[in-house]
């Protein structure tokens, strides 16, 4: 697959040279960090829902998008993630093909419709955070852990059962987000704001002289959505004012439920709105 990098208005076909679909380029492609989509992702998931400031929630989101109909709900997120391409050669080597995830996410509506905005996100490897810049994730370096349920002996919850499950984020050495969920029993439905598309920014800063910065606003275009059981119960959320001046504004007015469960998508590409 050849690079469009070479020039935006050059026609694939015609470019030559070094090929990849992302950084760095190789003359057969193989050297590129990131493959080409459809990506297929499976994981185990750990949610709270809270609520934040709605005009604080208005200054995280773009001029194109609203608070919707629940100005304030936001959600965070842990989450310990495998993934492959469709030839699943990724699964060879688990170094490569697992990491874990911390998101925050703010609902919000394009034109009535009913999306999530992330401004914050943190993994703990290299692929799915230049995955993430190429969709237009804000992803960062960071150090999550979270507890995995076990079905055999007593050193964690058992799945589909009662117990306590913990998530943590670390970045630069210093804790900025902790939580603890206690399901005690089964969900109806999946949490609101991980039942709806998520929308992100493509943003590319200039460097050419006089080159204008790429900002498209996007969603994502996903298949194949398969949901766990999800259990919910009593929750608790902290996050601290350890990252950034804007960042404290996002930590909990209200905390409600939490959720547990298993999660697993097939990630197409993106769709500009």
């Amino acid at each position: 697959m050849r690079s469009v990098l070479f020039g935006a208005n050059a026609p694939m076909s015609t470019l030559a040279g070094p090929a990849g679909y992302s950084l760095p380029l190789s003359p057969s492609g193989a050297a590129a960090m990131i493959t080409p989509p459809p990506w297929h992702f499976a994981g185990d998931v750990i949610m709270v829902d809270y609520r934040v400031d709605p005009d604080v929630a208005r200054r995280f989101l773009p001029p194109e998008l609203d608070l919707g109909d629940d100005p304030g709900a936001a959600a965070a997120v842990f989450a310990d993630w495998q993934w492959c391409s469709d030839s699943g050669a990724e699964l060879a080597e688990p170094a490569r093909c697992q990491f874990t995830e911390f998101l925050i996410l703010l609902a919000c509506e394009y034109r009535g419709r009913p999306l999530a905005r992330c401004p914050y996100a943190w993994v703990d490897s290299a692929v799915p955070m230049v995955r993430g810049w190429v969709q237009g994730m804000p992803k960062q370096f960071g150090e999550i852990h979270q507890t995995r349920p076990r079905t055999v002996g007593r050193a964690g919850p058992r799945p589909g059962g009662p117990g306590r499950y913990d998530g943590t984020l670390s970045v630069h050495g210093k804790r900025v987000a902790e939580a603890t969920v206690r399901p005690d029993r089964r969900a109806g439905e999946p949490p609101a704001l991980h039942a709806v598309p998520l929308v992100h920014t493509r943003f590319f800063p200039g460097w050419v002289e006089s080159e204008e910065p790429v900002r498209q606003l996007v969603t994502s275009r996903v298949t194949d959505v398969e949901f766990g059981e999800i259990r919910t119960g009593p929750a608790e959320l902290s996050l601290f004012d350890t990252v950034d001046a804007d960042f404290p504004g996002l930590v909990p007015k209200e905390t409600g439920a939490g959720y547990v469960f298993s999660y697993a998508e097939t990630l197409c590409g993106g769709q500009e709105l």
